[in-house]
């Protein structure tokens, strides 16, 4: 009791005064090693956080905090901070949701995402939805498009900028409208697991019917894009919205939505090279694209072992349960074969030799994260998948010097 109970100093150094005579939450008289907070709402307006979290006004939830978060919220100094009710570590740039990590039924403060903090209370559900906060799967999946974009581009010259950004917008638009359609479709399934039961269909936030009219939205946008194509790349690119609404159905089905959900992302791949040569070169942009499909195989791979014990309660597939033990040499092999056909493509296409440099510091970073993932570990495997946007950083880096210095 004694160790735990919080001088005067000691609470003025843990909180802010706006905080310290809102949140009394801290009794000496208590023998547990948590406090509980009975509602989210605080007496202070400048801490309320009700207009920014609508989905938690009146849940009847306990929010916790324990001993060892208590010097973790003396290091936030934003303003304003929130007691997470999911278990794990607070992740902006995860690809869904908060991972969870073994250690982990604790609960932790987190800082809102710029969605609660600056977009209106009525546009915060689509945001999410789209996963807006969450920027590395528009990562993952703009990057094929830049490499083929910069692949074909003239060598000794810069590659066309604007086709570049046309094709950012275009990726954070269909993965925005990816997830809308898996959110629809598991709407069932993710209330029963921890990570993804708040997400707004799942939780309630949104109806099915608000969920298919923002997907309408969404592709309405990304129909505004890709009529800014020619003829030829706007058929292939209509052509991957089959992928894209079928991929959510796939794990209920194989053991390998891995591989199809590689199939979907990579589909950049082909598309930025017709956009700029209006025509495919299937001894370029295959290899190109099965690179993006293998590297897919490594890093969903990784991912989806943060979903094991869920996936088998709620009877879904992944190659992560496939693979088991057996991961890390199923995902070298994998591995391999996404350099080597990087370096066939980049043959094909002459490119310089910065390009094979630039491949191998790419080849070290996918070595790193495939052979010191700890699998059990989900606040691990996040990281790890969160660090492929450098591999594609890396690879594309090595595409514009090696065309360059063609």
């Amino acid at each position: 009791m004694a160790s735990f109970r919080l001088t005067r100093s000691a609470s003025r150094a843990l909180l802010s005064p706006s905080l310290s005579s809102s949140l009394s939450i801290f009794s000496s008289s208590s023998q547990s090693s948590s406090t509980t907070i009975t509602s989210p709402h605080f007496s202070n307006p400048f801490t309320r956080l009700s207009h920014l979290f609508p989905d938690y006004a009146n849940s009847p939830r306990h929010f916790k905090v324990s001993k060892e978060n208590l010097s973790f919220l003396s290091n936030f100094r934003p303003g304003i901070v929130w007691i997470s009710t999911s278990s794990g570590v607070a992740d902006s740039s995860g690809k869904g949701d908060q991972p969870r990590s073994s250690s982990d039924n604790k609960n932790v403060a987190v800082v809102p995402s710029w969605i609660e903090v600056y977009l209106p209370p009525g546009i915060q559900p689509y945001a999410k939805l789209a996963r807006l906060d969450k920027p590395i799967g528009t990562w993952l999946l703009a990057w094929p498009c830049m490499w083929s974009i910069t692949l074909a581009s003239t060598p000794g010259h810069l590659p066309d900028f604007k086709m570049m950004a046309l094709f950012g917008c275009g990726a954070l638009l269909l993965r925005g409208a990816g997830c809308t359609v898996n959110d629809l479709l598991d709407r069932d399934i993710d209330t029963k697991v921890e990570r993804t039961k708040l997400r707004p269909v799942a939780s309630g936030l949104l109806t099915p019917f608000q969920g298919i009219a923002f997907l309408g939205f969404q592709l309405l946008l990304g129909l505004g894009i890709l009529l800014q194509l020619n003829n030829y790349s706007r058929v292939l690119g209509a052509s991957s919205l089959l992928l894209v609404f079928s991929y959510p159905l796939m794990k209920r089905i194989t053991f390998w939505p891995q591989a199809y959900l590689g199939l979907t992302f990579n589909w950049g791949a082909l598309l930025g090279w017709s956009a700029i040569r209006g025509s495919l070169d299937p001894a370029i942009v295959l290899p190109l694209y099965f690179s993006g499909v293998f590297w897919t195989l490594v890093y969903d791979t990784i991912y989806a072992h943060q979903d094991k014990e869920d996936d088998i309660k709620v009877g879904v597939k992944s190659t992560a349960l496939r693979f088991g033990d057996s991961t890390k040499e199923w995902t070298t092999g994998f591995g391999i074969a996404c350099i080597s056909s990087l370096a066939l493509s980049g043959y094909n296409a002459d490119i310089g030799w910065p390009y094979y440099a630039f491949l191998a510091a790419a080849s070290g970073q996918m070595a790193w994260q495939i052979w010191t993932v700890n699998l059990t570990s989900r606040a691990d495997c996040n990281r790890k998948f969160v660090s492929n946007k450098w591999f594609g950083a890396i690879i594309f880096s090595g595409i514009l010097f090696g065309r360059v210095f063609s």
